[in-house]
């Protein structure tokens, strides 16, 4: 058996839901096979109990010893036949249903790092984590039924030949009632089916509240806002329990159905054979067979209703799994190259000139993370690099060369060492779109900008250049760095005196071996942000576009990382998108933005003479 998961999932049919998990099925069609040959064996096993049983009763009537042990034997053999079949389904139930489910998992996580930012443009967060949650697991249910489903059906057709070879009136009534009480139950699954999508929808919703707040708990706390989003939680979850209240009463009446139906029949079966070993038309041991084989049915009869229901599951999940599997990203590479130079875009007139210094200073914010995400090739734009086109350039060379870093960038769980150094052999590919663990994953903008492939992971790719010029920076961080070579250490020194983080790591008690945990959460905003743009200056990218780089962080420490960074990018190309002075005056160049497009160029100094609409947004209308 195979471990999982898999280490290439394939290529999915997405052209229907139905297809999708035929092709589930055929990628692991020997396991599937062979737990649908062990489930028949098991279910035929049991089938075959009742008529040993019977024989074996005819046997003590007649008063038959060497019958009864032969039939005493038998009955042995089958219940150890039955054991074994029994482990070997249940083992590959398990691992079919894993393989399934594994191979969701790869395929959705695999799309959402090519989709990029287009993903949380097209889903909310919940619906995202709904599939994780439930979808995956109702497709490995769809693979995992069909071994018991097929053994069931082979076991009801075994079960009724015995019965019409035995006695015709009894055969013709299971034969005819077995499907009957299938049926019977049909009208149950569709509000049920209906009931439990209203509640994964509501489920769904829930998740994404939950993310949003946990996203901007800080915030809440700071306005005071904390209990006017609990209530609305609180609200919305008593929603979804009422929701999952009436999924659970129509369950209840499925369940009850399954229960009283199956009776009924073995109650008719049970008559009708009684009242023939009456009248003495069939003996006593036929009798009892003929009852253990109703009784017998109730399990293959609530099986197939099982299968009825998780594969109409499957496919609802089929459905919403290629849902996401069918999106195409916003934004695609071509073929071609570029020596490099000037970076411009052409809508607002935005021009980066290579080895300076350039901020651009918008009077709405909103205008210069577009600008920077066109710049960056996160969403289309008439975007020029050199003489060629940004689009025109494949995707990993693009995020290899040019870096956005903004402040939704993740710390993911891990040492914080692995989070700031990038290594050229964690990522060996843009291609290579395979799970990683959360120090590899240098994520852009988990808030719904930019999803799993994140800007930061393009450092990784790029790969790192020697030892750069640059401040060499403080002390203090003896023993707290401790990198592969002397090399390393200076160049994480460099990072972390120019943007003022080295307090960060000479607070923390294994330094920067430090286990960081989930977002980076034992950070302060401040803390987190300047950490980020440690990440950005180890990642030296030809191209460095930071956005607001210091929003967040006091006025004294703004001003230091102001200078020092000027410093460091000295001769690289570096955009910084910003409206603080203290920044703007220590850049080569500052383009001011109104509208979207540059309505003035020049130093710091120069536009707040030149520009009232410049002064009065890097001053905020102060005089």
């Amino acid at each position: 058996m195979r471990s999982l998961p898999e280490a290439d999932p394939g290529v999915p049919d997405i052209r229907s839901p139905l297809r999708f998990l035929w092709w589930n099925a055929r990628r692991q069609s020997r396991a599937l096979l062979a737990g649908i040959g062990y489930a028949t064996l098991w279910w035929l096993v049991q089938a075959l109990m009742p008529a040993v049983l019977g024989k074996g009763i005819e046997a003590v009537t007649a008063k038959d010893t060497g019958a009864l042990v032969t039939w005493a034997s038998v009955l042995f053999g089958l219940g150890l036949l039955q054991a074994f079949g029994g482990v070997m389904r249940h083992r590959l139930a398990v691992y079919n249903w894993l393989a399934a489910a594994y191979r969701t998992v790869q395929l959705t996580a695999r799309q959402a790092a090519r989709l990029g930012a287009t993903l949380p443009k097209r889903l909310s967060t919940g619906e995202v984590v709904s599939v994780g949650n439930s979808d995956i697991a109702h497709i490995g249910n769809s693979m995992d039924i069909l071994l018991r489903g097929t053994g069931s059906v082979v076991a009801i057709i075994t079960v009724t030949v015995i019965l019409i070879s035995t006695s015709l009136p009894l055969g013709l009534l299971v034969l005819f009632g077995v499907p009957l009480m299938a049926v019977a139950v049909g009208p149950l699954l569709k509000p049920l089916h209906r009931r439990q999508a209203r509640q994964r929808e509501l489920s769904g919703e829930l998740s994404t509240r939950a993310a949003d707040i946990v996203a901007g708990l800080r915030v809440l706390r700071g306005i005071g806002g904390e209990q006017v989003f609990a209530g609305r939680y609180r609200e919305e979850s008593q929603q979804v329990r009422q929701a999952g209240v009436r999924v659970v009463r129509v369950e209840s009446v499925l369940e009850g159905a399954q229960i009283v139906l199956p009776g009924v029949l073995i109650a008719i079966v049970t008559g009708i054979g009684a009242s023939f070993a009456v009248a003495g038309e069939i003996p006593t041991g036929q009798l009892v067979a003929f009852y253990l084989y109703a009784v017998f049915l109730i399990g293959p009869m609530r099986t197939l209703t099982e299968m009825a229901d998780k594969l109409t599951k499957g496919h609802v999940a089929a459905g919403r799994v290629i849902r996401i599997l069918a999106m195409e990203p916003e934004v695609k590479g071509g073929q071609g190259s570029s020596e490099g130079g000037v970076l411009r875009d052409s809508y607002s007139g935005v021009t980066v000139q290579p080895g300076m210094l350039t901020a651009v200073a918008a009077n709405a914010p909103e205008d210069a993370i577009a600008i920077a995400d066109r710049l960056g090739r996160y969403t289309n734009g008439d975007v020029t690099f050199g003489a060629a086109d940004l689009s025109s350039l494949p995707l990993d060379e693009v995020r290899r060369r040019i870096l956005v870093a903004d402040n939704a960038a993740r710390l993911f769980t891990g040492r914080l060492r692995d989070e700031l150094t990038v290594r050229t052999s964690l990522l060996p590919s843009h291609t290579d779109l395979a799970p990683r663990s959360d120090a590899d994953d240098f994520q852009g903008r988990p808030d719904g900008h930019d999803a799993a492939p994140g800007r930061m992971r393009a450092l990784v790719r790029a790969g790192l250049p020697g030892r750069r010029g640059g401040q060499a920076g403080g002390g203090g961080l003896d023993g707290g760095i401790g990198l592969i070579d002397g090399a390393d250490e200076e160049r994480m020194r460099e990072a972390l005196y120019t943007a003022c983080a080295e307090d960060i790591i000479e607070a923390l008690p294994d330094g920067l071996d430090t286990w960081v945990a989930e977002a980076g959460r034992e950070f302060s905003g401040g803390q987190q942000q300047r950490l980020r743009l440690v990440r950005a200056l180890l990642a030296d990218p030809e191209v460095l576009i930071l956005v607001e780089p210091t929003s967040a962080v006091d006025a004294h420490s703004e001003a230091r990382i102001a200078e020092r960074l000027a410093g460091s990018r000295i001769g690289k190309t570096t955009l910084i998108c910003t409206t603080s002075p203290l920044v703007l005056d220590r850049t080569d160049h500052v383009i001011y933005v109104e509208g979207g497009r540059v309505l003035a160029e020049g130093t710091h100094r120069q536009l707040l003479d030149s520009s009232p609409e410049y002064a009065a947004t890097v001053t905020r209308g102060e005089d």
